[in-house]
This record gives C-alpha cells, sequence and structure tokens, in this order.
C-alpha cells in the first residue's frame, strides 16, 4: 500500500508492464523479423490493451548469436530493428498515450564482438585485459575452476593466443564483464544515462544477480536437488559464480544512476531466486533494486494453498515499504496457457493482476497462446544444442494479429513459425468476442485501474479449500475479493455476506448474484465487492 504521506508513491506501483520481444511483436519493413517501427505500428493495440509501461527486449548492435543478448555496442539501434530515430519516435508515441519504455540493459556479459572484448583479447598487456575476466588455466591444463555455463558446458574458454581462459556464464560468444573493474562500472553507467538521457522510464536488468562473481574463484558445490535429466548447469549450486554479498552495493550505484533523473525511473532486476532470497535485492534502506522480478509463480504448483503460502511468504519477507513484482510468463518460460490450458490461464491472469504487486505480462498471453512447436531445421535458440527442452523457441513465435497469411505479423516468411493453434487466437479476431481471452484481459486491467484496492491495497488470504482461493484486497474502507477456482469442477464459495460480482473470466454474461455461499464454474475466477463488511 501507499506510505502515508505520499499519495499512490512511485507511478510503477500502481502500473502493469508489458514485455515486448521485438523479434516477434511486429515486422515494419517487410523482412521476417519484429522491429521498432513494428512496434509503433502498434501503439494502439497497447493504449486499448491498458498497460502501463513496456519493457523492449535488446535492439542494440549485435551479432545475434542469443538474438540480442551479445551486444556489441549499447549506444545504438541494430539496422535489423531500425535505428535510434526509430526509437525516439517509438517513445514519444508511447509517452502520448500514457505508456511509459522500459529498456533492457544487459551488465553481466557483451559479444565478443565488442570493440571491448576485441582489445581485451588482443594482448595480457591490452589496457583493457582486465575489463573482463581472465584466468590462467589450472594446473592440469584445463578451466580454472568448476563453473557451468548455460545452456552447458564449462563456463570457461581456452584463448590460445594469450594462453589464459575467458569466463562466460552463457554462450561462449558472450564473455563476462570483470564488475570489479572501476573503469567497467563507469562506462557501463555512461551506457545507461545515454537511454536515461532519451526518456526512458527505467530498466530491466538481465541476469542481475550475476554481475559479481567470487573474488576467490572457488569451485561451486553440487546441487543436491538435481536429478538426471535436469539441464546441464543445474548440476551445481551457484554459491560462487553468482550472488555475492557485495552486488548490493554494486546496485545500490546503479539505482543511483536512475535518481540522477527526474521522474521515479524505475530499475528492475532478473532474479531467479526463492521469495526468502529475493527480498534481499531490495537492499538496505530499499537503496537497490525496486522491482526484483518475482518468477515462484511459474514453478509452483498451481493449487490454491500453493499460492496462498507463497503469497504469505512473500508478503512477510518483504522489508518495510518494499513493493511486490509478479510475473508469470517470459521469453525464456514455456507459456501459461500450455501450462495450465487455456481457461485455468485466464484464472491465472486474473491472479497475476490482482495479487499484491506491480505484475509483468508477456506479449501475447493476453491472447492465451500457447506454446508453439517448431518443426526440424526451423530451430533458431542456441540453447536447444542442449536438448529440446532447453529450446526457447516454442515462446518466442510472432504475435498473431489477424487472419492473413503469416497472420499479419509480416509481409515474408517470419523468423519463427506463427503455428496453427496460435494463428487461429489472432488479435483481430478476439476483438469484438465479449467472452475472449482479449477482451477479459483489457476488462480486467480496467478494472485495476479503476480500482485503487487491487492497485494498491493491501493483501489478506482468506481460505484455500476445495480447489477455491479466496482473497482480501483492501483500502481504507474499500473492500474487494478475489476467488479463484484452480481445478476443473465446480467450486464453492463461501463469504460473510452477499457481494456484487464485478468481473468473470467468463466474461460478462457470466455476471451473476453472488450470495454468501455460491458456486464458481470449473476453472472460474471472479471479482467481488461485499454489500456488508469484508470476512474476518
Amino acid at each position: 500500500m501507499a506510505e502515508p504521506g505520499q499519495g499512490d508513491g512511485p507511478w510503477w506501483r500502481k502500473a502493469v508492464i508489458y514485455e515486448i520481444y521485438v523479434r516477434s511483436f511486429q515486422d515494419g519493413n517487410g523482412d521476417g523479423v519484429g522491429d521498432l517501427a513494428g512496434v509503433l505500428s502498434r501503439v494502439d493495440y497497447l493504449a486499448a490493451l491498458g498497460v502501463d509501461a513496456v519493457w523492449l527486449t535488446p535492439f542494440y548492435p549485435s551479432p545475434m548469436a542469443d538474438f540480442g543478448y551479445d551486444v556489441s555496442d549499447y549506444r545504438d539501434v541494430d539496422p535489423l530493428f531500425g535505428t535510434l530515430a526509430d526509437f525516439d519516435r517509438l517513445v514519444a508515441a508511447l509517452g502520448a498515450r500514457g505508456i511509459r519504455v522500459i529498456v533492457d540493459f544487459v551488465p553481466n556479459h557483451t559479444s565478443d564482438r565488442h570493440p571491448w572484448f576485441v582489445e581485451s583479447r588482443a594482448s595480457r598487456d591490452s589496457p583493457r585485459r582486465d575489463w573482463y575476466v581472465w584466468r590462467d588455466p589450472a594446473p592440469d591444463g584445463g578451466p580454472p575452476n568448476n563453473w557451468r555455463a548455460q545452456p552447458d558446458g564449462p563456463a570457461w574458454t581456452f584463448d590460445a593466443a594469450t594462453g589464459q581462459y575467458y569466463l562466460h556464464s552463457f554462450l561462449d560468444r558472450q564473455p563476462d564483464l570483470n564488475w570489479r573493474n572501476p573503469a567497467v562500472r563507469a562506462a557501463m553507467f555512461d551506457a545507461l544515462r545515454f537511454w536515461l538521457d532519451r526518456g526512458v522510464a527505467g530498466v530491466r536488468v538481465d541476469v542481475l544477480d550475476r554481475l559479481l562473481k567470487d573474488e576467490r574463484f572457488r569451485d561451486d558445490p553440487p546441487n543436491p536437488d538435481w536429478r538426471e535429466g535436469d539441464p546441464d548447469f543445474m548440476r551445481l549450486r551457484t554459491v560462487h559464480s553468482a550472488d555475492q554479498p557485495e552486488i548490493l552495493d554494486l546496485v545500490a550505484d546503479m539505482r543511483a544512476v536512475l535518481a540522477e533523473y527526474p521522474g521515479e525511473r524505475v530499475l528492475i532486476g532478473e532474479i531467479y531466486q526463492p521469495v526468502e532470497t529475493l527480498v534481499r535485492f531490495y537492499g538496505r534502506a530499499l537503496e537497490a533494486v525496486h522491482l526484483p522480478f518475482n518468477f515462484n509463480l511459474m514453478w509452483l504448483v498451481w493449487i490454491p494453498e500453493g499460492v496462498r503460502l507463497l503469497a504469505e511468504r512473500y508478503e512477510a519477507g518483504l522489508p518495510p515499504g518494499a513493493w511486490p513484482s509478479w510475473v508469470l510468463g517470459n521469453h525464456d518460460q514455456s507459456r501459461v496457457a500450455s501450462r495450465f490450458g487455456e481457461r485455468q490461464a485466464r484464472v491465472a491472469m486474473l491472479a497475476l493482476l490482482t495479487l499484491r504487486g506491480t505484475p509483468t505480462i508477456y506479449q501475447g498471453d493476453e491472447l492465451g497462446l500457447a506454446d508453439t512447436p517448431i518443426p526440424p531445421g526451423r530451430e533458431r535458440d542456441p540453447f536447444a544444442r542442449a536438448g529440446p527442452a532447453q529450446g526457447r523457441d516454442k515462446v518466442r513465435t510472432p504475435m498473431p494479429w489477424d487472419g492473413s497469411r503469416h497472420a499479419g505479423f509480416s509481409a515474408a516468411e517470419p523468423w519463427l513459425p506463427v503455428g496453427e493453434a496460435n494463428a487461429a487466437r489472432h488479435a483481430l479476431g478476439q476483438e469484438a468476442g465479449p467472452a475472449s481471452f482479449l477482451s477479459f484481459t483489457r476488462a480486467a486491467l480496467a478494472l485495476r485501474r479503476r480500482e485503487k484496492a487491487l492497485a494498491l491495497g493491501d493483501w489478506r488470504g482468506i481460505s484455500a479449500r476445495d480447489g477455491v482461493l479466496v482473497y482480501e484486497r483492501r483500502l481504507g474502507g474499500d473492500v474487494l475479493l478475489v476467488a479463484l477456482n484452480m481445478r476443473g469442477t465446480p467450486g464453492r464459495v463461501r463469504l460473510d455476506g452477499p457481494a456484487d460480482m464485478l468481473l468473470s473470466t467468463e466474461g460478462p454474461a457470466a455476471l451473476r448474484a453472488a450470495p454468501a455461499d455460491f458456486e464458481l464454474r470449473p476453472d472460474e475466477g471472479v471479482v467481488l465487492r461485499p454489500r456488508a463488511a469484508g470476512p474476518g
């Protein structure tokens, strides 16, 4: 809830963020790849959806070994995605519609073709040698330690010309920067200022918890939870290769850069940690990350007791004044509709938009898109080399806009197939249907915007039984109830008294009287306003 005397608090507290995977949102120049001009052509869709900010995945110059997460220049736009002028026009057009822009900041690593690394690799005496992490071989000539890279293999690659290994937490074409070097920090903070000067409202920091590594380069210990068939990189616990205690000082410095600018610029961190560890990233006196992404709903067994317990643990662990964050899908993880089914995905969307905190929606989840099988020979993701389960292409397929060829995404063959099932769920076809997934999402976002209790109110779990989770959102004397049937059979809701039903995942035709004891349809979620005082 907003702090006393501060009104509603910073803009991002009541905001809904929408992730745009630029390559797959809309092709504006007919080459089969999404770009900034394509996003610009869809700003009215974003405004009609009702989101408050968009997060753009990397559009910087890159060899595209990891589709933009291998940056070769932090201060420009790759010609594949357009120009700086295109970016400026997009920021202006979204701003005119009340939508802010958040950019992806990729500070852990660069491309191996970045001029900094080319210079660093040239010689052990290079002025930029220490901008990256170089180590001598182990006594047996092998890697300096046992650290693993994602998706697989050692986190070290040997450079024969200089006789040392360089560190890469991900692909060998993504060498890790040495954030213990003050010159690196200064250069990266200047890159951050470049985009803040262009009017961005904040940054989402890629793999933030990996920026600092153990100074002694000790081996990571085995992961006792690893099982045969799990990804190779999960064999070890990243005790020394990530999440070092000093990271909070570094992130506080990063946040101080944002504080140089007016308008409450937001710092968001990609941090895959359980809530008990995640909350540490708010920092001392809330001086680090504004919104550490909370991904824990993604891994949860989807039952009422599990969601209630997670929310209670999260709320209990938050430092005073900290604000929660919730994420259910992104460009790396299986889509919500594939995990839960289309009907239950609506219930999950309602949970995302009504739990206390700032939600982030992944593009296409408002349409109920599912993972798309990728035909042999069409795979693009380098992570797929570690096995089909590691490939992320299935969640990065193009947005379907209409019933035309390639679903309106492009006039050319798209870089990834749209997929027949997702093409049938195109946005235009859902526009007119009052019970469509898109119409439901718009209605839920509109309700959240109208009802401050949903955006800023306190949260309290009420019950989790018989497949139904019920919780309360309260702001002052305003009380709303959310009831989520999380299974495919009818479920009962028992309240202290009758309530008015404001929203149903089934659409406006499903709105009905809600006595103190009533039944939810299978896979239905509703928002209610009690006619009398709320429970408890």
